[in-house]
């Protein structure tokens, strides 16, 4: 039997069970303006709604655990930052096979999955938070759970790829981070609410909120989104990405940008709670942070456009760093609005930095393509085919890469509050860690010279 739910596009269900589809040309410009636009764009607003839930999901933790105490658990800071740790790290851990399971099981099932996956840490938190006596190691194997919904943003990622021409990807693209990025900021601005609703806290609603949502997204994703036959995992591009040095750059700098996003996204409630305890009720006010960050995304890739991604890059880890001085200040004169403040700034900034970094990634490699062609002859169009394939690789890389930022941030709070009692080590970390970033972006993509011995520059590309 041969399904056809839209015109000029080849669908069948022999060989591999669902909607698979045999004909995908979005290069064809007749093609995609008869079909493939209306079958690309679906496609991409229930792969939104499914990666906008997973990361809600995955940030869960960074309300519960502010609201632990409230309901009879007492954890010290060092397990109240674990809590905060491993999530980050199993979503982290999860990016990569995440990213190759879309050519292997299909966008259509592998999306469906991954949102039924998000039922698991929403049930263990509802029986963890009824049950009195409730082991720590249990919170954290929930935590642990909450994981899934971190490597929902590669397969989504990767599955949209598939989807739409090169000339469409970044926008597709952009649209689709930025919409999973704001899951965040949707947890922390309603989970608060939802928990206060009756009388006391009710931390059960936090996990049995979604429930409805999960079983919505995959529903959605299973009876309107679609496979494509012809996507393959690119071996080859991955291998060639691993080997160059801009993959690891670029990595290090998504660490410093979307890891700090992730990480002070997880602590920032925490943080109002144990630096100014009289300021609590403020915690509400938390997602302000990641709605920022969120929403000011695509703009680090349209300022990337104008300016240059590694001016761009530059200017946000300068003021990542003048900003985490000023919460050091905040902290040093006890002032709240001054530490709100700062916060706010970082989460501007590494929203910017979001954008121009992923902004630069494609420009590297086609700079490098155009460079190698130039000097040996080889065919630019077949070098710049194979430059976008490697730079699509880099992406994923890089998300994968930099999700791990979270787990570090939070690292050198745990640290830095449970063995020195004050988060200066930490933010004095954070500030020579942006140094490095601001100095690496520079010696690669912004001196004037094009070549230093064996250290190129790739300032004349403008990336």
């Amino acid at each position: 039997m041969t399904t056809v739910i839209e015109p000029a596009v080849e669908q069948r269900v022999t060989g591999r069970k669902g909607r698979w589809i045999d004909h995908w040309e979005p290069e064809d410009p007749a093609f995609w303006r008869r079909t493939g636009r209306r079958v690309a764009n679906r496609n991409l607003a229930f792969s939104i709604l499914a990666e906008n839930i997973g990361f809600s999901v995955w940030v869960l933790m960074s309300i519960v655990v502010v609201n632990l105490g409230a309901v009879g658990f007492d954890f010290g800071v060092g397990q109240t930052f674990w809590l905060l740790i491993v999530p980050n790290l199993v979503g982290a851990v999860l990016r990569l096979p995440y990213t190759f399971a879309i050519p292997r099981f299909g966008g259509r099932a592998f999306t469906t999955a991954s949102a039924l996956l998000l039922m698991i840490p929403c049930l263990m938190l509802a029986y963890a938070v009824t049950s009195p006596g409730t082991p720590y190691w249990f919170f954290l194997l929930t935590a642990a759970a909450m994981g899934f919904g971190g490597g929902n943003f590669s397969s989504s990622m990767a599955n949209i790829s598939f989807f739409f021409p090169e000339r469409k990807k970044g926008i597709a693209l952009g649209l689709n981070a930025a919409a999973g990025n704001l899951g965040v900021a949707v947890t922390q601005l309603v989970v608060p609410v939802v928990i206060t609703m009756g009388t006391g806290i009710n931390l059960a609603y936090a996990a049995l909120m979604w429930m409805p949502l999960i079983v919505v997204a995959a529903a959605c994703a299973w009876l309107f989104m679609d496979s494509i036959s012809s996507a393959r995992p690119d071996g080859v591009s991955y291998r060639n990405a691993m080997s160059n040095k801009h993959t690891w750059v670029m990595s290090i700098l998504y660490i410093g940008t979307f890891g700090s996003f992730i990480g002070f996204s997880f602590a920032f409630p925490t943080l109002i709670g144990l630096a100014f305890g009289e300021f609590t009720s403020f915690v509400g006010l938390a997602f302000l942070g990641a709605l920022i960050g969120a929403v000011t995304r695509p703009l680090g890739g349209w300022l990337a456009d104008r300016a240059g991604g590694a001016a761009v890059t530059v200017a946000v880890f300068a003021g990542l760093g003048a900003a985490s001085l000023s919460v050091l200040l905040s902290v040093a004169v006890d002032s709240f609005a001054l530490f709100f403040g700062s916060f706010i700034v970082l989460f501007v900034l590494t929203g910017l930095g979001n954008g121009s970094t992923y902004r630069m990634i494609p420009l590297i490699f086609s700079a490098e393509a155009r460079a190698r062609a130039a000097g040996s002859g080889e065919d630019l169009d077949v070098a710049l085919h194979a430059a976008k394939r490697q730079g699509g690789a880099v992406v994923g890389v890089a998300g994968a890469v930099g999700a791990f930022g979270g787990v570090l941030v939070n690292l050198s709070f745990n640290y830095s509050l449970d063995k020195a009692g004050t988060l200066t080590p930490a933010l004095l970390v954070l500030v020579g860690f942006y140094t490095v970033c601001l100095v690496t972006t520079w010696w690669f993509y912004l001196r004037t010279r094009v070549a230093v011995g064996r250290y190129p520059s790739l300032s004349y590309a403008r990336v």
